[in-house]
């Protein structure tokens, strides 16, 4: 048997015992992001023992949790859309400009409206940025899809034109606005909580009953497979992957909503600026590979809460700000090893002695056989 096969069979075969259990258990994609995470929360308790408290203040829930929650809420969304682009193979680089985009379109409309707080111009400022956000993930789509050009070529245009797009609705300055309505969507609560949580909360079961309830979510894995393959099969791959990322596009823009909402002004230079990074680090995390394929959106979820639990864990210890950006990155790294199989094998080869056979053939072995 070889060593690769033994090492499979270690894993799955339940007469290794508790040692083949627990590796069953390791090698679960979401465990050791799942690891992380709670040690994350751990430390930030030792350091901040009231980390863990929540308060009710004028019928409004508080705490360290709900502020973390709150402030992924943006990530997750932005994170579930580039989950769909990555797993027809795809990349989308430009979702930072087109959360700035859609957040400076509505500030800038409401901005000009006489009353701010009227629910008719925010809904329009609403629906104007959205339809324009729209546009965009169908631009993106259309040079990958149509034109065929490389997904990080044709999305790394919209990156760079995007954030210029920005700032010129912008004209280079922080527009600021004073509307209630559109606050809300930052910083609004609904049931105690805020409402950033609900509006992703939506999006993550609007996302999962379309691809998980339907044979969506099947055609994309397929796209992202093979996508030649699916072509022979009938599936119009084409359009499966434009309507990726116009969907990646949506969710960037109602990202960019709540960026802008929650500081209630518009900064076409630094709204979303590096979001993309921390949503392909969060499905990367997830479990989903980066060449295609099969996705998890728990997964993208559970890589958004660890990325935003980490960002406050830095602001919370004081971490230099010139040295956050490497702490997160060494984190990040550390998370991805030990999550690959093939790293995690590596150290099982190393940990092993020589001559020590592996744990499922010593559990298949005579008994007058087994080392003592």
């Amino acid at each position: 048997m070889s060593e690769r096969t033994s090492s499979e069979t270690a894993t799955v075969d339940p007469r290794a015992g508790g040692l083949g259990r627990f590796q069953a258990v390791t090698a679960h994609r979401l465990f050791w992001p799942v690891v992380v995470l709670v040690a994350l929360v751990v430390a930030n308790t030792i350091y901040r023992p009231g980390f863990l408290s929540i308060q009710v203040r004028q019928g409004h829930l508080y705490g360290s949790l709900i502020d973390i929650i709150r402030l992924s809420a943006p990530l997750i969304l932005v994170a579930l859309g580039m989950t769909l682009v990555i797993s027809t193979g795809g990349i989308d680089l430009s979702v930072g400009s087109v959360c700035a985009i859609s957040g400076a379109i509505a500030c800038l409309y409401i901005s000009k409206q006489p009353d701010q707080n009227g629910m008719a111009g925010v809904l329009t400022a609403l629906a104007l940025a959205f339809g324009a956000s729209l546009v965009l993930g169908a631009w993106n789509g259309v040079l990958v899809a149509v034109i065929g050009i490389q997904p990080i070529i044709a999305t790394l245009i919209l990156m760079v034109a995007g954030r210029g797009v920005a700032q010129l609705i912008t004209e280079g300055q922080i527009i600021t606005i004073n509307s209630g309505p559109y606050k809300a969507i930052g910083v609004g609560h609904l049931l105690t909580l805020p409402l950033a949580i609900f509006i992703a909360l939506a999006g993550v079961l609007l996302v999962a009953a379309v691809t998980r309830r339907t044979a969506l979510g099947m055609i994309i894995e397929a796209v992202g497979g093979n996508a030649r393959a699916s072509r022979l099969a009938g599936i119009r791959s084409a359009r499966v992957t434009l309507l990726v990322y116009v969907i990646s596009a949506a969710c960037a823009a109602i990202a960019g909503f709540m960026m802008t909402a929650n500081v209630s002004s518009a900064d076409g230079n630094s709204a979303g600026l590096w979001v993309e990074l921390d949503a392909i680090l969060a499905v990367v995390i997830g479990g989903t590979s980066l060449v295609g394929g099969r996705f998890s959106l728990g997964g993208t979820i559970l890589g958004a809460l660890l990325i935003q639990t980490l960002t406050t864990t830095v602001y919370a210890m004081n971490i230099a700000p010139q040295t956050a950006l490497l702490f997160k990155a060494i984190v990040v790294i550390i998370v991805c090893l030990i999550q690959a199989p093939a790293f995690r094998a590596r150290l099982r080869r190393r940990r092993r002695r020589p001559g020590t056979p592996p744990a499922a053939v010593v559990a298949d072995a005579p008994k007058e056989q087994v080392p003592a």
